[in-house]
């Protein structure tokens, strides 16, 4: 083992940074265990399949299997070994091959709780996962955006919704599921419609707010920390979430 990591991972080794990508052994289970499943593993993006454009969610059950699931190297098509690098702590995915070092590094998903009027805007989702589960407008950043660019993008993208942001409202790190979700607050500076990834979109008062029906944990927490703020700026709110702290829904 120790001449193979020092073949494939010296100093000459080359890095690409990648996310997961292969299914795990949990991608082959039913819808109804699933269901639970994708609070933690899908972020509320606009991009359903992990092949298309940048940011993409992975397939159902993905990142919760955080086992050796790559099988081929993406640079030369060689096949994977999972070894510790020369100067590194952990095992990576290293190309047989060419040498090429694959990183996975968390994903970053960003969101606003905007508001008009005293009212924040929702969306009810028109795809999976969580279909018809109300969310703040959130997805995945894109390269060349920044964090408030990537909320106001997403928020118009979902809602059709021009927004000025305010300031960074929370950060939840989904560790489990190789994530971190950051909120904004923000205000409509127009109207608002219903966006390709949306079935309906509403402004709702607190105490209209669907609770019971939100699709994220993430979500909830920045929509909880916003009321109890009353919308002002109290620095960034901060929570971790495993999956043995999420109830599994059907």
């Amino acid at each position: 083992m120790s001449e193979r990591v020092a073949l494939f991972c010296g100093s000459a080794r080359r890095r690409i940074y990648c996310a997961p990508f292969e299914p795990g052994p949990n991608a082959h289970k039913s819808p109804s265990h699933l269901a639970g499943v994708a609070e933690l593993v899908d972020a509320p993006d606009s991009k359903s399949g992990f092949f298309g454009s940048g940011g993409s969610i992975p397939p159902l059950g993905t990142i919760l299997d955080m086992a050796c699931t790559m099988k081929y190297c993406s640079n030369c098509g060689g096949n994977i070994s999972y070894l510790i690098p020369i100067g590194d702590n952990r095992q990576r995915a290293v190309c047989d091959d060419c040498g090429v070092v694959h990183y996975r590094n968390p994903l970053l998903v960003v969101g606003c709780v905007a508001e008009s009027d005293g009212k924040i805007l929702l969306c009810k989702r028109s795809i999976e996962p969580r279909y018809g589960y109300w969310t703040v407008p959130a997805g995945f950043m894109e390269l060349g955006e920044t964090l408030a660019a990537g909320a106001a993008r997403e928020t118009l993208e979902e809602a059709l919704a021009p927004i000025a942001i305010g300031h960074q409202l929370a950060s939840v790190d989904m560790v489990d599921a190789g994530q971190v979700h950051i909120f904004f607050t923000g205000t409509l500076t127009g109207g608002y419609g219903v966006g390709e990834e949306s079935l309906d979109t509403r402004l709702f008062s607190e105490d209209e707010i669907p609770w019971d029906e939100l699709a994220f944990p993430s979500g909830r927490f920045a929509l909880q920390k916003y009321f109890e703020d009353h919308g002002q700026d109290n620095g960034v709110h901060f929570q971790e979430i495993r999956s043995k702290r999420l109830k599994l829904k059907n």
